[in-house]
């Protein structure tokens, strides 16, 4: 996954998209992204999901209703979400939003491969549903 790059195109619009569970970005090159937020949850660049080098990734099970619950902006350069799961630690540069707004279809495609060779599932055990799981389900990626 990238880091910083000057050289990307900078947002010019972000949109939290509460009952779809979408972040809408629109970038100066025109480029316009919807990310789930159960995706941007489970390409969290934080430490947690990403680990600190390369093979210590966690894969991320349960995540499909999660929701971004608050966006702080980190610095000029990103965002850092509050996901209802209390996972607060990911800073989301313009650039690793860019890049996962033009290769969503592929990590997405990449994450339910590991999910399925892993036996694991989006879907959140039914037994730890609080508060920090919605209820209320989010539209469904495929």
């Amino acid at each position: 996954m990238p880091g910083l790059d000057q050289s990307t195109p900078q947002p010019t619009e972000i949109i939290l998209h509460q009952t779809s569970c979408l972040l809408e970005v629109g970038f100066d090159d025109g480029a316009r992204f919807e990310l789930p937020t159960e995706f941007l949850r489970v390409h969290s660049p934080s430490a947690e999901v990403r680990g600190h080098g390369k093979g210590q990734e966690t894969l991320q099970t349960g995540k499909r209703d999660v929701k971004i619950i608050a966006i702080e902006p980190a610095g000029s350069y990103g965002i850092k979400p509050s996901f209802s799961d209390g996972h607060n630690s990911g800073i989301f540069s313009w650039d690793v939003l860019y890049y996962l707004g033009r290769n969503q279809e592929a990590l997405w495609a990449g994450y339910l491969q590991r999910l399925a060779a892993a036996g694991a599932s989006r879907d959140a055990v039914a037994s730890t549903k609080t508060a920090a799981n919605p209820s209320k389900p989010c539209k469904s990626q495929t």
